[in-house]
């Protein structure tokens, strides 16, 4: 995520989609960027509120919390709800990036999460992003960095933006010096 955050302006408003207790919304404040913080656990919310906006709710069973709101920038690491897809695309605004990583096939022969609903299927994101402009994409399998000892994960990210045909925006691979 971080490789690819120089793509929000300063003052860019970012959801941080099942943000949990806010490891990404911390950094992403950090960085200048308003952001909306959605969670189920109201403890794990607690500590993010004089940070940014959270709000608390069950994005698996009760309705979208966000209704016609859109977002500069959505970020969702470690989490997958299917039905959820329309609403994450809806939420981009025109120019949005969306970054994408969680668990993919191959993660249920080395741990947790192993249940098929839990995993990413090969390209299932490419999939998903198809009418988005596709920055970056990987599927496969990561050591754990600096522990050869411990079982990394099977993982997949996506930055895309959802970008008119034929744009001209420049969106640099690289963080943009002095940010």
């Amino acid at each position: 995520m971080q490789r690819f955050a120089h793509l929000w302006p300063a003052g860019s408003k970012v959801l941080d989609l099942a943000c949990g207790s806010g490891r990404h919304l911390r950094w992403l404040v950090g960085q200048g960027l308003c952001i909306t913080g959605v969670d189920r656990d109201a403890e794990a919310l607690a500590p993010l509120r004089p940070l940014a906006e959270v709000v608390l709710a069950d994005l698996e069973g009760g309705p979208w919390p966000l209704a016609d709101r859109t977002f500069d920038g959505v970020v969702v690491t470690h989490y997958l709800w299917r039905p959820l897809w329309p609403r994450i695309l809806s939420s981009l605004a025109d120019g949005g990036v969306l970054i994408y990583e969680t668990f993919a096939d191959g993660q249920q022969h080395i741990g947790r999460p192993s249940r098929p609903e839990f995993l990413l299927q090969p390209g299932e994101l490419l999939r998903l992003c198809a009418g988005l402009r596709i920055l970056a994409f990987e599927d496969g399998y990561e050591p754990t960095p600096g522990s050869p000892d411990r079982p990394g994960r099977f993982v997949q990210r996506i930055v895309a933006v959802n970008a008119a045909p034929g744009s001209s925006r420049r969106l640099a691979l690289g963080p943009v010096s002095g940010r």
